[in-house]
């Protein structure tokens, strides 16, 4: 499989190449002087973010799983409910506390709650905020927050404004960690010992970095052993399961039967769901929704009309495709003859795939992990491919952990997906094969095609 020369692919590195060039020393004024030498600290690790154009590549890299969007089909429910509702306003008038109310916003969160069972919803306007205003406002003083050590970004910022006494990480999806840190705060905190106060369990159903499947059941069983008082209670991020896992997308609390045994749910669209208490404490205390601009019509619109698709069964031939997608995907690359080998030698790996025909669910997401800074060599070879996908690193990912993070949509051809598969471990043969010569500041064909045609001097420290 040979690269193909893409210009757009071309121009946007070099973009991103030329965006890693120091700026202090030659900025004069100290407000942006001071920014810059912020920001250069990131250049100097060629790690400096950069804004992206969608490209017209092969999409292993949105969210839009179900292809919903990309197919149309969302687009036709959507402005199909627009035209039951000719006379909308495009605007909310103010937050949901003052004008932002109305039946349209209650009836939805209703028929959102009764799809995923649970008691209430409330909405929201992003992910990001919905765990913000979580892990703000329902710890009390004196509870306790236990979590595990990859949740999201947005469960820090919360608990860093929350009133809990005590917050505690556990090791990743695993059980025994997370029962040893329960009975440290059992035996350390007088107060939950005595069912006085409430430990809550923060968990994500999937990682969205990675793409792999919190054991939520034995989670839960855990916490029962430890908390015979059951003064605990689960806060689940199913923000990478709505509408992928469990029948007609329900998620992974509702497929597992979990609802009675977990608080508080969060889902895409940014739905909180949980018992009318929890629902009220938002109300009045997050203040990420009390100083918030309510969600305005169209946006309420576009969530029902979601909503309509999953509840009338009419995303399960995508959801059943995604995962045929996936499934092959794991078939092909852990069948490739050179698999085990660019495995073993420390070239690739992708954790969820050596035992993938086991796993009771496959997820969407998948982390081909490689040694620091080599995944920006394999993104650039997938990339010239015409695969869209980037690289991820530290801190986004644990120290170590560098990345490229494919994600599968239910549009995708299965001759799309072998050559994925193909273009990977073609990449990793060459890889293994400078290593296995003893020239390893040696660059991969695609990335001297890359620094060649954007006259861009690499930095071998950068990649070795």
């Amino acid at each position: 499989m040979n690269a193909l020369a893409d210009e757009s692919v071309f121009s946007q590195i070099a973009h991103w190449n030329q965006a890693q060039e120091l700026r202090a020393p030659r900025t004069k004024d100290i407000f942006n002087k001071n920014l810059e030498e912020a920001l250069d600290i990131r250049r100097s690790q060629h790690s400096l973010i950069t804004l992206r154009k969608r490209r017209d590549h092969i999409d292993f890299s949105s969210n839009d799983f179900l292809s919903l969007s990309s197919s149309g089909q969302l687009r036709e429910a959507f402005l199909e409910e627009l035209g039951r509702h000719p006379d909308f306003s495009l605007g909310s008038t103010g937050s949901r506390l003052l004008d932002g109310n109305h039946d349209y916003f209650e009836a939805l969160e209703d028929e959102i709650a009764a799809f995923h069972g649970a008691e209430r919803a409330l909405i929201v306007n992003s992910g990001f905020e919905g765990n913000s205003a979580i892990f703000s406002a329902i710890p009390r003083p004196g509870d306790v927050v236990v979590f595990d050590e990859l949740v999201h970004a947005s469960v820090h910022e919360g608990m860093a404004r929350c009133s809990a006494m005590v917050r505690q990480s556990f090791r990743h999806n695993c059980v025994d960690s997370l029962r040893d840190t329960l009975e440290m705060v059992h035996e350390s905190q007088p107060l939950v010992q005595r069912g006085q106060r409430t430990v809550l369990i923060a968990v994500e159903s999937v990682y969205s970095m990675e793409g792999d499947f919190c054991p939520l059941a034995e989670l839960v069983e855990a916490a029962q052993e430890v908390f015979p008082k059951r003064n605990f209670q689960f806060i689940v991020d199913e923000a990478h399961t709505t509408g992928v896992v469990g029948e007609k997308g329900v998620g992974l609390v509702s497929s597992l039967g979990l609802q009675k045994e977990i608080a508080i749910r969060l889902h895409t669209f940014s739905k909180a769901l949980g018992a009318s208490g929890v629902r009220n404490m938002l109300i009045n205390h997050a203040r990420p929704i009390t100083f918030t601009t309510a969600a305005s019509f169209p946006t309420l619109a576009a969530v029902k009309s979601v909503y309509g698709l999953l509840a009338s069964g009419k995303t399960e031939p995508s959801r059943l495709r995604l995962y045929d997608l996936i499934r092959l995907f794991y078939k092909e690359i852990t069948g490739n003859p050179a698999y085990e080998e660019v495995r073993d030698e420390g070239i690739i790996s992708i954790p969820m795939a050596d035992d993938w025909e086991s796993q009771t669910y496959l997820t969407h997401i998948v982390a081909v992990l490689t040694e620091p800074r080599h995944n920006y060599f394999l993104s650039l070879h997938l990339q010239l491919l015409r695969f869209w996908v980037f690289p991820v690193d530290p801190p986004a990912v644990p120290k170590g952990t560098s990345r490229v993070r494919v994600v599968f949509h239910a549009n995708a051809t299965e001759q799309q997906v072998i050559d994925l598969a193909e273009a990977i471990i073609e990449w990793a043969k060459e890889m293994l094969e400078i290593k296995q010569s003893g020239k390893e500041g040696t660059l991969p064909t695609a990335a001297q095609q890359v620094y060649k045609i954007t006259s861009v001097t690499p930095r071998f420290d950068q990649f070795q």
